[in-house]
């Protein structure tokens, strides 16, 4: 019998309310005291980290996970690590609905194609000094777990989502203790290496005059950006916004149906195709998209249905919500033996990500150097969302192709990224191989990344 005053009835508001009140907490602190109002660290790593001091002082005077108590049903660090893994997908899929008219110039296009090879040339990088950094850790602790390093491309290049993701493959089925919360824990440290490194690297080039910081707009907008021309109305019998959320999980629901056949056609392979839960995602609206423009050509739909505005809103609650939840979701007790690797696996990929982005943004954007690094920077040590928030510091209105690259690039990056996620589940198995193949596999990139200048013949 169902009582609605039981806590199982409630288990799920209150963890919701924890997440979204800290977020509002965060906010606050982050208004309020300069140092923080000034830096670049996202409003959902502050309420993450609140949360997680937090439990640590909750487990230090009584012993217990503060998540794992009676009021979140006792498993509420479970549906931390839950929240993150659907937000990731939902967040992708809203991303993927929406829709753009600008019509791409062969300039324009191997620009997003470079973007795209960047960022998995970025990912492989991070591969190889993470698995090499693994090896040179087992001299020391022989028990070490050498695949650890290859969460480095998952926290730093992919996000909080997909560093769980494989940290519980490696826990699961290869022996890893504590592979979520050091996968999670590499996410956090990449927010911090795109906050701290944006900002040291924003105030040496404006000391050196080499660029301007763009004045902050009052945040104010024009109809036009919220809704264009020939599109259902605001409010109707239902409500739009109703529509978008609609159409964003009935996409997973699809995505999930054929997530639940491969697992069934490759029962060995089910944790990584589960794994792939925003890639399917992104197909699935994609394709759904794809239908519901044919219907409207056909005149079978008269209006458009999808929003860019309230597609962008939906894609930044799903991704504020999978940060703060997977920076929550770390268990501290369970990484006290791995501090010291973990502060040295974040500061090589903040080095290395920031030295080869700054190298490639200046041999193949030079019109907007300072601009494509910075994105890609903020992107491939954070999410979308960092690199959006640095672009904006000296690119506010958006004037640089920047950001469409980074919208852009996502097609090419799937499709050369995809063999990387299958390498990354031979890392554990065999670890030498799968760095030999990451190396092979980088050379292959940045060849045809830097072919211009390789084969380019020169202009007379």
């Amino acid at each position: 019998m169902l009582n609605f005053w039981d806590s199982s009835v409630w288990g799920w508001i209150i963890l919701f309310a924890v997440l979204l009140g800290s977020l509002l907490v965060g906010n606050i602190v982050k208004k309020g005291i300069p140092l923080l109002r000034d830096s670049l660290i996202p409003t959902s790593v502050l309420g993450g980290a609140i949360l997680l001091i937090v439990a640590a002082i909750y487990k230090w005077i009584t012993g217990e996970v503060m998540f794992d108590t009676a009021i979140f049903n006792g498993n509420g660090t479970t549906n931390l690590e839950i929240i993150t893994y659907h937000a990731l997908a939902l967040g992708f899929i809203a991303s993927s609905f929406k829709t753009t008219n600008a019509k791409l110039t062969k300039q324009r296009s191997a620009e997003i194609f470079n973007t795209g090879v960047t960022t998995v040339s970025t990912y492989l990088l991070q591969g190889i000094f993470g698995l090499a950094l693994g090896f040179a850790v087992t001299l020391v602790i022989k028990d070490f777990f050498v695949a650890s390093g290859v969460l480095i491309p998952f926290g730093y290049g992919q996000g909080t989502g997909q560093a769980l993701n494989y940290g519980n493959i490696y826990e699961t089925e290869h022996g890893f203790i504590g592979g979520r919360s050091f996968g999670l824990t590499i996410a956090a440290l990449g927010f911090l290496s795109a906050a701290l490194g944006g900002v040291i690297h924003l105030n040496i080039m404006k000391k050196r005059g080499k660029l301007v910081i763009s004045k902050r707009k009052d945040g104010s907008l024009h109809s036009e950006e919220v809704e264009s021309c020939n599109e259902i109305p605001m409010q109707e019998s239902i409500d739009k916004m109703t529509v978008q959320i609609a159409l964003i999980v009935v996409a997973y629901v699809f995505a999930y149906l054929i997530m639940f056949a491969l697992g069934k056609l490759l029962p060995g392979m089910r944790s990584v195709i589960y794994g792939f839960n925003f890639l399917l995602g992104v197909l699935t609206a994609t394709l759904i998209k794809l239908f519901i423009n044919v219907l409207r050509k056909k005149r079978i739909i008269k209006k458009k249905y999808t929003n860019n505005f309230l597609m962008t809103r939906a894609s930044n609650f799903f991704f504020d919500l999978m940060v703060v939840a997977g920076v929550a979701a770390i268990r501290l007790d369970t990484l006290e033996n791995y501090w010291g690797v973990m502060l040295i696996f974040g500061v090589a990929g903040a080095v290395i990500t920031y030295v080869y982005n700054r190298l490639v943004a200046k041999a193949l954007f030079p019109e907007y150097s300072e601009e494509q690094f910075l994105m890609m920077y903020g992107m491939l040590t954070g999410t979308a969302s960092t690199g959006t928030i640095l672009l904006r510091e000296i690119d506010r209105d958006f004037r640089t192709p920047a950001s469409d690259n980074m919208v852009y690039q996502n097609f090419p990056a799937i499709v050369f990224g995809f063999p990387m996620m299958f390498l990354a589940t031979l890392a554990p198995v065999k670890p030498l191989l799968t760095l030999i193949i990451f190396i092979v596999f980088f050379t292959a990139m940045n060849i045809i990344l830097f072919r211009s200048k390789i084969f380019g013949r020169k202009k007379k």
